[in-house]
């Protein structure tokens, strides 16, 4: 559905986009990256705002740059605002409806429906002048859904929003993935999207680090120690128990009056060490309370990725 193909944008001496190749089917993804990583870059691209400076860039398999077509089968929520405060959100979404080519009567009924969706019919008939960052944001969100395209692209879609709007939004992404709509999503809080979505891209400095689904991904920082926290009520022997068996190649355990009986053990087996903490409690009678990982997500993901290009760019640098 979404196709970059040795793809570079660049600014000047200034690269947005390195030489991305990336595809990207149904359901929701995750476009994950820190702050300048490339991604508003990567979406002005796919929604046929920017031309590539090298490469190809494809939406439901034609080029995007100036194709009608292929456009208006695409919703955009931009990270930045450009909403008519003078307008209400009932005028604003149903102008965007007659502009995707709806007659009046049904520009308002699916600008109606739109809002409803993202819970805001009760202040529809409202400027958008008056509305909080958290309202303006679901009202950019109903005016990428009117038209009901078949595909979406989200910059930062969840910025602005309170806890239930988020969870709204969250459900509301998940139902439009199950029905086959193409969604990408991109944002810089990593547990947004690994709320939303198993399939990610990361991006770092304009190239894809990794993508694909994030078990998979997770996969690749297995052979490094991998952390598992444990609380307890007998720490140490557990410690000892779990170096004596060799699935422990460090321990820590914690001092602080705030989390006693709590230790960090290092593993290079973590599939094998989560199966075997419980039996060897078990078989010595303590008691667990708590057995959790703090590198199985994608913040340690992307931490281990990125410090790994960080690496090898200053090996390079030191062989210069």
């Amino acid at each position: 559905m979404i196709d970059l193909a040795h793809c570079s944008k660049w600014y000047g001496v200034v690269i947005g986009l390195n030489d991305v190749t990336l595809s990207v089917g149904p359901g929701v993804t995750g476009l994950l990256g820190p702050n300048g990583a490339g991604k508003s870059t990567m979406m002005k691209l796919v929604t046929g705002l920017m031309r590539a400076s090298q490469g190809d860039v494809k939406v439901l398999g034609e080029h995007v740059y100036g194709n009608r077509d292929v456009l208006r089968r695409i919703g955009y929520c931009p990270e930045h605002e450009g909403v008519y405060t003078e307008l209400t959100a009932l005028e604003f979404v149903t102008a965007m409806a007659r502009i995707s080519g709806y007659h009046a009567a049904a520009a308002r009924k699916r600008a109606e429906e739109a809002l409803e969706r993202l819970d805001l019919t009760s202040a529809m008939h409202r400027r958008l002048g008056g509305f909080s960052k958290g309202m303006r944001q679901r009202t950019k969100l109903a005016q990428a859904l009117v038209h009901d395209p078949d595909v979406l692209f989200l910059d930062e879609p969840l910025t602005g929003t309170d806890p239930i709007a988020r969870a709204q939004i969250q459900a509301l992404l998940e139902e439009l993935g199950r029905a086959g709509k193409t969604i990408l999503v991109s944002s810089h809080v990593l547990h947004e999207v690994e709320r939303l979505t198993q399939e990610i891209v990361l991006i770092y400095r304009g190239r894809v680090l990794a993508e694909g689904n994030i078990y998979k991904i997770r996969e690749l920082i297995d052979h490094h120690p991998h952390r598992v926290r444990v609380d307890c009520d007998r720490p140490h022997e557990l410690a000892g128990a779990l170096m004596t068996a060799g699935l422990a190649v460090r321990v820590e355990v914690s001092a602080a009056s705030a989390a006693p009986g709590r230790m960090i053990i290092e593993t290079l087996t973590p599939d094998t060490a989560y199966d075997s903490i419980p039996a060897f409690a078990l078989d010595r009678g303590i008691h667990i309370t708590e057995l959790s990982s703090p590198d199985n997500n994608l913040e340690a993901v992307f931490r281990y990725l990125t410090e790994r290009v960080a690496g090898a760019r200053t090996t390079a640098l030191e062989d210069a």
